[in-house]
């Protein structure tokens, strides 16, 4: 190749692109992902094996604390985990990044620790794990009560830089004739498939787990997605290994068959490929008589690059603002120090203010307009008094308030005008703004987001759960950030991040709600006193947004704005604010 430069070898499509640009400042920083396994846990339960899970929490360098970062998926009966959900960080070189990672064995369907058993912690840097490459970092699992007396339990925690890539792999994966295993190989089995990358020292690290389809020897398991990032870190020729086990109660999974492939193979053969499992126990005791415990079939393998949240709001999309503040008599009379609405004639901020604040101030930047809607509820409004659960903020005719200025603005203006009343309903707010989403449902122009602020139980919590249920389905998330001490469990319930929202029989298209407790975050004798951290308030509010709307925008089918046609002109529907008291 006549006069060309030194080959840099084949790019798979999609890869990531060379970001050295003179004359600019880059801060230096890695996005890594974070892979948990552990090995001879102390087992806390009588009759079974413990039901492991992990809470990886992050050390605030400001306030010292320990804020939770995310938790593994819970592995039924097992001393040996090896977790499927990663954590994906920023690495940043300057800073001592202290993490902790606290085991529980799962007793009960409960989102509160302290009904779990504690099984052991260990602390260490970020650096620590990234200085071991992909060996990972051993360390003692530091246990209390019945696990402290275990010296031999151990947790690994391995890492890998992440190249940015936008592929996915669609996969829909079949078997057949694969062995017996249930009573001595005279019943069926119960298979499930586990994906795993390989690493540079010879580990493997699990991927994907699929469903368990119980008595069946030709299973064919739900179609699934996974992100070439998490697949393979961009490298389509890396080794992944497709193992097919017997699934058993007590956690002693009888293995049937495996094989090696890699991206660039499943791609490459399409649909319709078949794959022998092999069991190399079996082989190596039945010689040139053993073929294979089964075949594994691909039935769909399609690569796809998916726009990310940055594509679209780079392409035209704005988050439409709307805030929904409570104005209920729990919160307390304004003039009283010990209120949640409090006016500080110092003028320290309130909870309700730093809310608002610290969410206004990020999401007011993905607004071309930054004109907002704000709303009240829960309050007596003049002139004469009757109670409304839906009320502008401004107390005009027009709920529009310019910036977040214009907001708390808004906000003082009811507190002096308004009497604080209740009940706590949140129906009314979350179908109010729906409406104003489902007219753009065919337009991927606006993406609305709802903040509620709240200090205490949901009132027509029926209600609300049928009101996000109907709102699942179009451009809309909506934030709860509750202030306060007041008991929230019932929010926990409508943030459904382990499984969808269902009421009544329906169940929603998707988790559309974050909820935030404000103590979390703030410290300091008495409201007004307060002190906060904006940044991870900030962040643990906004946290589930970019991936909501990419999951609505890839249900309705939406490109970004604009790769669309250029030629269509978007006009925003005729919205009437003609709403009732």
């Amino acid at each position: 190749m006549s006069g060309a430069g030194p080959s840099t070898g084949w790019q798979p499509p999609g890869a990531a692109q060379n970001t050295f640009t003179p004359g600019h400042a880059v801060d230096p920083t890695s996005t890594v992902e974070i892979s948990i396994r552990c090995s001879e846990l102390e087992d806390m339960d009588v009759f079974s094996k413990s039901d492991p899970f992990c809470v990886l929490y992050i050390k605030d360098t400001k306030s010292k604390q320990w804020l939770c970062y995310g938790k593994t998926e819970t592995i039924d009966n097992t001393l040996e985990p090896h977790f499927q959900k990663k954590f994906v960080l920023h690495y940043k070189f300057e800073e001592r990044q202290l993490l902790r990672f606290d085991v529980y064995d799962s007793d009960k369907d409960s989102p509160q620790l302290e009904d779990h058993d504690f099984i052991g912690s260990m602390e260490c840097s970020l650096g620590e794990v990234i200085t071991q490459q992909g060996k990972g970092l051993t360390r003692h699992l530091v246990g209390s009560g019945k696990s402290a007396r275990n010296k031999k339990q151990t947790i690994t925690i391995s890492s890998e830089e992440l190249i940015s890539n936008k592929e996915h792999l669609n996969l829909q994966i079949g078997a057949t004739k694969l062995d017996a295993k249930d009573w001595w190989g005279l019943g069926s089995s119960d298979p499930f498939l586990t994906i795993s990358k390989s690493g540079e020292y010879g580990q493997w690290t699990v991927v994907h787990r699929t469903e368990v389809l119980k008595r069946n020897l030709n299973p064919n398991w739900k179609p699934f997605t996974l992100s070439i990032a998490s697949l393979c870190n961009a490298d389509h020729q890396r080794a992944l290994k497709f193992s097919v086990e017997d699934w058993n109660l007590n956690g002693s999974h009888s293995h049937i068959g495996e094989f090696t492939t890699s991206v660039a193979e499943l791609v490459g053969g399409g649909t319709g490929q078949k794959f022998p499992l092999v069991s190399q126990k079996k082989k190596k005791k039945k010689g040139n008589k053993y073929k294979n415990s089964g075949l594994l079939q691909i039935s769909k393998c399609l690569l796809e690059l998916r726009p990310t949240f940055l594509d679209y709001i780079s392409n035209g999309t704005e988050l439409s603002f709307t805030v929904a503040i409570d104005f209920t008599a729990s919160n307390g009379s304004p003039q009283d120090p010990h209120s949640l609405h409090y006016n500080d004639p110092t003028g320290a901020p309130n909870q309700y203010i730093t809310a608002i604040k610290a969410v206004g101030d990020i999401i007011q930047d993905y607004d071309s307009d930054k004109m907002f809607p704000a709303l009240g509820f829960g309050a007596r409004i003049p002139p004469s008094g009757q109670v409304s659960h839906e009320f502008f903020l401004n107390l005009t005719q027009d709920p529009y308030c310019s910036g977040v200025d214009g907001i708390l603005a808004a906000y003082h203006q009811s507190l002096h005008n308004v009497q604080l009343y209740g009940p706590t309903n949140f129906s009314p707010v979350i179908n109010h703004v729906a409406n104003f989403a489902r007219a753009y449902q065919h337009d991927p122009s606006n993406y609305f987001v709802l903040l509620i602020i709240t200090d205490g139980v949901i009132t027509d919590l029926d209600a609300t759960k049928k009101a996000v249920i109907h709102a699942s389905d179009l451009p809309l998330s909506i934030i709860i950030v509750g202030v306060g001490s007041e008991d929230f469990s019932a929010m926990d319930e409508l943030d459904s991040d382990d499984q969808l929202l269902s009421h009544n029989g329906r169940t929603a298209k998707r988790d559309i709600v974050q909820f935030v407790e404000m103590q979390k975050f703030v410290s300091g004798a008495g409201s007004h006193h307060a002190t906060w951290n904006k940044d991870l308030l900030a962040r643990e509010v906004l946290f589930e947004i970019p991936d909501q709307l990419v999951s609505y925008m890839r249900a309705k089918n939406f490109k970004p704005p604009g790769k669309m046609d250029t030629t269509r002109t978007y006009t925003a529907p005729q919205l009437p604010y003609n709403i009732s008291a």
